[in-house]
């Protein structure tokens, strides 16, 4: 079975503009969240945990938009082994 390919995108504020992330791979689906790293309530971030199944490859621009640190990587990592 072959998976989907899944995007997370994340910008700071609302006014920036998230399509040099990853406006060059064909997506199945996007998960945008406009918000600070810092802020560890990111509800697209859940959604796309939520939606991700065995096979599908998860896209990100670079690791500084998934995790602000190498512990909140490593409880991402951690929550998407489960």
């Amino acid at each position: 079975m072959k998976g989907q390919n899944i995007g997370y995108v994340r910008v700071s504020s609302g006014s920036q503009n998230t399509e040099r992330q990853l406006g060059d791979i064909a997506l199945d689906t996007t998960f945008t969240d406009k918000t600070s790293g810092k802020n560890t309530n990111r509800p697209e971030l859940d959604k796309c945990f939520n939606h991700l199944r065995a096979g599908d490859t998860l896209h990100v621009h670079s690791i500084d938009r998934l995790a602000r640190n190498l512990k909140d990587l490593q409880g991402i990592v951690d929550t998407m082994a489960k």
